[in-house]
């Protein structure tokens, strides 16, 4: 009895202090092994496109203990990145809300690395381990388990508390913690974001195609690559990332805006000038994006998106 109010005592503790931190949410699941058929099915679909990465580390995806062996736990923190600031349908050169401000791996990574130090000060010889969609690791999916929310048809994860404007990071741990409950899925018959999205990407409920989606077009894949002209006669004025299939979510009137400068919109833009985007040279693009999401497409990948948006209307 003893050990187990032990181990709630300090689960407890932990979670007071990533509400201290600034964390929108918290969420514990024990570190066992992880069933990625799904995901290995949605992979030889060839939905994953150029994206080769994905299938790399499958072992670590399925058992996070190869990246930290002898974890018990895995912490699961949600942070919300959403402003109060709003694209209207007809705006050209729309990049998506949540590379607005500053890049979320290095914000939410600073955070969680102090995070970390707290747990290990409150868990004498614990190990720690946190990741921000940077690992192989099955983020969304521990996000259910750690009772974060569900995943929606668009496939993203949606809090009943906050919808689905957030970011997810992990810890793991060597901490024995007291995992949460699961929530159910609250979709229902609702296929708002499946009749939105303008590429029919989501090929199913709960099945993206990758290879269709704006956003994988528009940033996950490399400068020299044009965008099919069928995609891009259907951007709908996005230049870098789509939030169409969130923007319709019922879920997301439960939104909330957070406090946090380094999401807000940088020089007040949501927008970006394409007639500037077409002009800009390699220094300009520097430092104008620098620590900024946007930059992972680089300056000739942001160029072959708003030729793409051009040549779509044709």
């Amino acid at each position: 009895m003893d050990e187990l109010v032990s181990v709630m005592t300090l689960t407890e503790r932990i979670k007071l202090i990533a509400s201290e931190i600034g964390f929108a949410d918290v969420g514990i699941a024990k570190a066992d092994p992880m069933d990625v058929s799904f995901f290995c099915e949605w992979l030889a679909a060839g939905y994953a496109g150029t994206m080769g990465y994905l299938e790399r580390n499958i072992e670590k995806r399925n058992d996070i203990r190869e990246i930290l062996p002898d974890a018990r736990s895995v912490i699961v923190i949600a942070e919300n990145y959403h402003t109060p600031f709003y694209h209207q349908k007809e705006d050209i050169g729309k990049i998506s809300r949540y590379a607005w401000g500053d890049d979320y791996h290095d914000v939410v990574i600073e955070k969680l690395r102090r995070f970390c130090a707290e747990i290990e000060s409150v868990a004498p010889g614990c190990a720690t381990k946190p990741y921000v969609d940077t690992g192989p690791t099955m983020d969304k999916q521990w996000a259910v388990r750690a009772g974060i929310g569900w995943q929606g048809k668009h496939s993203n994860i949606i809090s009943r508390k906050f919808g689905s404007w957030f970011f997810i990071g992990l810890v793991i741990t060597t901490a024995e913690l007291v995992p949460d409950t699961p929530v159910q899925d609250f979709c229902g018959n609702c296929t708002a974001c499946i009749d939105a999205c303008p590429t029919s990407a989501i090929v199913k409920p709960y099945i993206v195609n990758g290879t269709k989606c704006l956003s994988y077009w528009t940033i996950e894949t490399k400068p020299d690559i044009e965008i099919p002209h069928e995609t891009a006669r259907n951007m709908d004025g996005w230049i870098f990332g789509c939030d169409i299939c969130q923007d319709v979510c019922p879920w997301n009137r439960f939104r909330k805006d957070t406090d946090d400068i380094r999401y807000f919109p940088r020089y007040d833009e949501i927008i970006l000038n394409t007639s500037t985007i077409d002009n800009m040279q390699q220094e300009d693009f520097s430092a104008r994006f620098r620590k900024s999401p946007v930059k992972r497409t680089k300056l000739g990948g942001l160029k072959r998106n708003v030729r793409a948006l051009n040549n779509g209307k044709s």
